[in-house]
């Protein structure tokens, strides 16, 4: 089967899912600044979440370039990665409604988390499909950045109950490591086009 299903349904749902979360600011009853004091930790977590959501369109899009078509086991790897995304929204506007509050910020890492798991499997089902001579295999190599994300939000998750804002860091921290689409991929497709 051609990648081209999976990628539009792929666009298509993690659009609905920035739509969802930007719906989630409301704007507020007064008409100062100061009125818009209290929705600084709805807009923080607002913006965080459409980085890392951008950051797994943009690396998904980049991914796809090393598949020429898939089997049934990477559409369902690739429905579990949209599954734990569809609940970024939820946990973004529970943990800036409440102030980066312990739990609300660990559920957070906790979806980031199996958000990171599922896309390991994303690209480990890929990786299968395509065999011993796999092209993604060899753009990833031993997937440091994929491991230590991994490490990181575990780390982010406990540190929740001992200081949110060191979550806050941790997370932040993954997206910077992730901000630039995965150079690995662009530089095994680019000395296979020459």
């Amino acid at each position: 089967m051609r990648t081209t299903r999976l990628e539009a349904f792929s666009d298509g749902v993690i659009a609905i899912l920035i739509t969802i979360m930007v719906l989630e600011l409301r704007p507020p009853h007064g008409t100062t600044l100061a009125a818009l004091v209290p929705l600084v930790p709805v807009f923080l977590a607002y913006l965080l979440s459409f980085v890392v959501v951008g950051i797994y369109w943009n690396n998904h899009h980049h991914m796809f370039h090393a598949v020429e078509d898939v089997n049934g086991m990477v559409l369902w790897a690739n429905l579990h990665l949209l599954f734990w995304l569809s609940l970024v929204p939820f946990v973004t506007a529970w943990m800036g409604e409440n102030e980066f509050a312990a739990l609300p910020t660990a559920a957070y890492g906790g979806v980031l988390l199996l958000c990171a798991c599922a896309y390991t499997l994303l690209q480990t089902a890929i990786i299968a499909h395509q065999g011993p001579a796999s092209k993604l295999r060899r753009a990833v190599g031993s997937d440091v950045k994929g491991k230590l994300s991994v490490l990181l939000y575990l780390a982010a998750v406990v540190l929740a109950f001992v200081q949110p804002v060191l979550s806050w860091a941790l997370y932040a921290t993954v997206a910077v490591i992730w901000f630039v689409p995965d150079r690995r991929i662009e530089r095994m497709l680019e000395s296979r086009q020459r």
